[in-house]
């Protein structure tokens, strides 16, 4: 077992340190505009990137909006269980995050989705709506990179297709990107 244990260790430490850091930046840099602009961000993901979506917009919308000039508008759309299954039932479940953006999102808001694979069809769909729709889009993916990385406006890959080591370094640059405003005060202050 430790054997097992150190190669996890060694495999995790190859996939972080393939998390390209100007492209993080990027990110930070389009949440600052998101936050001066008082857009809306929704995040967004399956299984364990769904878990991912929902803990990234607690530490934004609580932990990086209590240091901020203004508080984000951010929401996790994975998390209403109840309009979830309706628009699987009712339409289909490859549906279930395009159609809660169409009720919500506007031209100039942001999507933020992650996806190991890139190919999951639920987020390919939303995220094609975003583009016909300006809304500027953002997604994490894997090794794999899939059709995500292609349509979204914005991507970054990690250089694994190991699920739970991609999703962990999803889950890394989502604290990088909250606790760049929780730690640097030129991010706290409303620009001039």
């Amino acid at each position: 077992m430790k054997d097992f244990v150190q190669n996890y260790i060694n495999d995790h430490k190859h996939a972080l340190e393939s998390i390209p850091v100007e492209e993080v930046d990027k990110i930070i840099s389009t949440f600052q505009r998101a936050l001066r602009e008082d857009r809306q961000i929704f995040v967004f993901g399956n299984g364990g990137s769904a878990a991912n979506a929902s803990h990234f917009i607690t530490d934004l919308g609580k932990g990086a909006s209590d240091f901020t000039y203004r508080r984000f508008r951010c929401l996790s759309i994975n998390d209403n269980v109840s309009w979830i299954t309706a628009i699987g039932n009712d339409y289909s479940y490859d549906d279930v995050f395009l159609r809660q953006l169409q009720n919500y999102a506007r031209p100039g808001d942001i999507v933020f989705t992650m996806s190991v694979s890139g190919n999951s069809p639920n987020l390919v769909k939303a995220v094609e709506w975003c583009k016909q729709n300006q809304v500027y889009s953002i997604a994490l993916v894997g090794a794999k990179r899939g059709k995500l990385a292609e349509l979204a406006d914005h991507s970054v890959t990690i250089d694994s297709v190991h699920y739970g080591r991609v999703e962990d370094c999803h889950m890394h640059i989502c604290h990088m990107i909250c606790y760049a405003f929780i730690e640097e005060k030129e991010l706290q202050v409303e620009p001039k």
